[in-house]
C-alpha cells in the first residue's frame, strides 16, 4: 500500500497495536536463524494479539514463540526449523494435537504466491510441486492449488498456486531511513516479495538513518518506502538469530530455547515469562540474555567472519 513521505519511525509497541489486529494474517521475514523480527515478535505476544494466520518460507522461533504462547491458529509455510538446532517443537507439538492448522508449501512455492500478490494477480503457475506428497497432502481438507494443463502445450501440467497477501508483513533489517526506505544487506530471503504484497508493513532494523543518506546510495535500497507503514529501531532485534555485518547467531540461547520448548508444558512457561512475556521491553530481554557484554561477544564473532 503506497504510503507518504513522511517518518514512520514509531515505537515497537505503537506499530503493534496499530497494524497488527486479532485475526490478521500475518507474513514473517527472514530464514532460519537470521534477521528473524524478534523484537516485533516479542511485542505481538506481550500484546496478546491472537487468533493469527502466519505465512513465510521457513518459519522459525519467532512463529514457534507465538504457537507456544497461543497466539496462532493457522500456518502457511515451507517449513518450520532452526537449521542445525532442530524442529520448532512448539509449531509441531500444536499440529500433531490438532490445535494448529497447517497448509504446506515448499519455499519456492511461498516465494511464487507473494510474487502473486506483488504483482496483483490471483495466481502464479510452478511446476517445483508436480510429482510430490506436497500436491496430495492437506489436512483441512482443501487442496490449496489448481492443476492444469498448458494451453498452448500438448500435455504440459502446472500447478496454479493462490496469491499471498498478508494483512501485515514484518521483518528486521540492517537500515531503514525515517521514511521507510529499507537496506537488508545478504540474503533477502522472501522479505521483498512479501512486503510488497503485503497490504501493510513494519520493519525492524538495527539503525534509523537520515533520508539523505539513503539517497546518496539508492541501490542498497531493498524496498523503497511506498511499501512500508512503520520503522522501529530496535538494536539487536533479531537476536538470538543473526543479523549480517551486526552479530552472530546465539548458539547458547537458542539451545536453551530449543530444550524448553522440547520439554514443554511447565518449562516452557518459565521460559515465556522469563524472556517475553515478562519483559517489559526488548532491552528488558537483552538485559535478561547477558546484556552488553552477551551482544558485544555476538558482534564480534560476526566481524571476525567479516
Amino acid at each position: 500500500m503506497p504510503q507518504s513521505a513522511q517518518s514512520k519511525v514509531m515505537t515497537v509497541r505503537e506499530a503493534v497495536e496499530r497494524f497488527i489486529l486479532p485475526g490478521a494474517v500475518l507474513g514473517m521475514g527472514g530464514q532460519n536463524v537470521g534477521r528473524i523480527p524478534m523484537a516485533l515478535t516479542h511485542e505481538i505476544a506481550r500484546q496478546r494479539v491472537g487468533d493469527l494466520t502466519i505465512m513465510g518460507c521457513n518459519l522459525s522461533i519467532a512463529m514457534d514463540i507465538l504457537v507456544g504462547a497461543g497466539r496462532v491458529r493457522r500456518t502457511e509455510s515451507g517449513t518450520g526449523n532452526l537449521e542445525r538446532f532442530g524442529t520448532t517443537f512448539q509449531w509441531r507439538r500444536a499440529i500433531e494435537a490438532g490445535k494448529l492448522q497447517h497448509r504446506d508449501y515448499s519455499h519456492l512455492a511461498m516465494v511464487s504466491r507473494f510474487l502473486a500478490g506483488e504483482m496483483g494477480l490471483p495466481f502464479m503457475p510452478t511446476k517445483s510441486l508436480l510429482g510430490s506428497d506436497i500436491l496430495n497432502k492437506h489436512p483441512d481438507g482443501s487442496k490449496g492449488y489448481v492443476l492444469m494443463d498448458n494451453p498452448w502445450g500438448e500435455h504440459e501440467p502446472v500447478a496454479l498456486l493462490p496469491a499471498a497477501r498478508p494483512d501485515v508483513a514484518i521483518i528486521h533489517a540492517q537500515r531503514a531511513d525515517e521514511l521507510g526506505n529499507v537496506v537488508i544487506e545478504g540474503f533477502a530471503a522472501h522479505d521483498v516479495e512479501m512486503v510488497r504484497a503485503a497490504k501493510a508493513a513494519i520493519v525492524s532494523c538495527e539503525e534509523v538513518v537520515s533520508s539523505e543518506e539513503t539517497r546518496r546510495h539508492p541501490e542498497l535500497t531493498a524496498i523503497p518506502y511506498l511499501y512500508v507503514n512503520a520503522v522501529v529501531e530496535q538494536p539487536f532485534g533479531g537476536h538470538p538469530t543473526s543479523v549480517y555485518r551486526a552479530y552472530d547467531f546465539d548458539g547458547d540461547h537458542l539451545t536453551h530455547y530449543q530444550a524448553c520448548a522440547r520439554e514443554g508444558g511447565q518449562k516452557y512457561q518459565e521460559y515465556l515469562e522469563r524472556y517475553v512475556l515478562g519483559c517489559e521491553s526488548f532491552d528488558d530481554y537483552l538485559e535478561r540474555v547477558g546484556g552488553i557484554k552477551r551482544l558485544h561477544a555476538l558482534r564480534q564473532a560476526m566481524l571476525r567472519m567479516m
